[in-house]
């Protein structure tokens, strides 16, 4: 912890030593205008702006364990409203739903595994995650990359559900995207539906 704690002690020092950071940090101040809302799990080894070289101010983030989406509902949720944020009060012309390789989330929905010890994660994954189809991958391999790659499309099938995101969708202001971020290696995948499969970006 304490590396994090003198990296933000030092955040502001170093902000004010370089003019040319003093003044996009002072832009920053004035609102903010992402280019995209990134979807993604909360993962540790996952980071938006790794991944896509963002800076401050162009990534709208949103994450939870397995890149869920919940159902659009009566009911607000902390996820809906910030969905409904970036794409009706931001306007983002692009949503990545980002899913990843080794996903622990994935795999114990696919495993089924016990989760009575954790009763919050196992409604999550139970009532958030596409049942497994027989998966029998332990570990990270092709059959838990499959099924997170199914959970991506599930996610992006649920975003379709929500009000302000189909009807950008139908006037043609925004775009929906399908990653699969491979953590060994750096790899992303992008989902292309015209042959519903994964490619390289």
């Amino acid at each position: 912890m304490q590396h994090f704690i003198d990296h933000a002690r030092s955040l502001g020092r170093r902000i004010a030593s370089a003019p040319e950071e003093r003044e996009r940090f002072g832009r920053l101040a004035a609102g903010q205008a992402p280019q995209a809302l990134f979807i993604t799990c909360s993962d540790s080894r996952v980071i938006p702006s790794l991944i896509t070289g963002a800076k401050p101010g162009e990534l709208f983030e949103l994450r939870t364990a397995g890149n869920a989406v919940p159902h659009y509902g009566t009911r607000p949720t902390g996820e809906a409203a910030t969905i409904e944020y970036a794409v009706g009060v931001l306007g983002v012309p692009d949503i990545v739903v980002c899913g990843h390789s080794y996903c622990g989330a994935v795999g114990a929905r696919v495993r089924d595994e016990d989760l009575t010890a954790v009763p919050a994660v196992a409604g999550w994954i139970r009532s958030q995650l596409p049942e497994g189809r027989g998966e029998q991958d332990g570990g990270g391999g092709p059959e838990l990359a499959a099924a997170a790659q199914r959970n991506v499309r599930e996610q992006l099938e649920r975003l379709r559900g929500y009000p302000c995101v189909a009807e950008r969708l139908e006037a043609g202001q925004l775009r929906l995207h399908g990653w699969f971020y491979a953590v060994d290696t750096g790899l992303v995948l992008t989902h292309q539906p015209s042959v519903d499969a994964f490619l390289p970006l």
